[in-house]
């Protein structure tokens, strides 16, 4: 798969890349650094598999990100996964208003956060629309 991981923070970059790679999948990570540069890299290059979506960044937040993506026609079903430290019930219910796929908290352990990614991809790998 090829999966756009939107994250400004580049210790989880490396978390997810690395937990990737414990978990033996090939899978083509790609990166933007919040919402304005994902969006950017969306309009210029063939879509991905699957967007990771962090809520908290500069510029453009996650939130901000999928109301102008769903504005858009080539972009409105991209299935899209937040991956967030935020617990906050109000993010919550305002990233599925706008059509999220999943949303998934960052657990504090990194055994805990490879399981959680490991039953992610191994969903979005069977998934008829990868």
């Amino acid at each position: 798969m090829t999966i756009l991981l939107i994250e400004d923070d580049a210790i989880e970059i490396l978390k997810l890349n690395r937990c990737i790679a414990k978990l033996g999948q090939h899978h083509f990570i790609e990166e933007a650094h919040n919402g304005e540069e994902a969006l950017a890299l969306l309009e210029l290059k063939s879509l991905p598999d699957l967007l990771l979506l962090d809520l908290n960044m500069p510029k453009v937040n996650g939130l901000e990100f999928l109301k102008r993506l769903r504005e858009i026609d080539r972009l409105k079903c991209l299935p899209t996964v937040v991956l967030t430290t935020s617990v906050n019930k109000a993010d919550l219910k305002a990233a599925y208003a706008l059509g999220v796929a999943g949303y998934i908290v960052k657990p504090l352990r990194y055994e805990d956060y490879v399981l959680k990614i490991e039953a992610l991809l191994n969903y979005w790998k069977h998934n008829e629309l990868v």
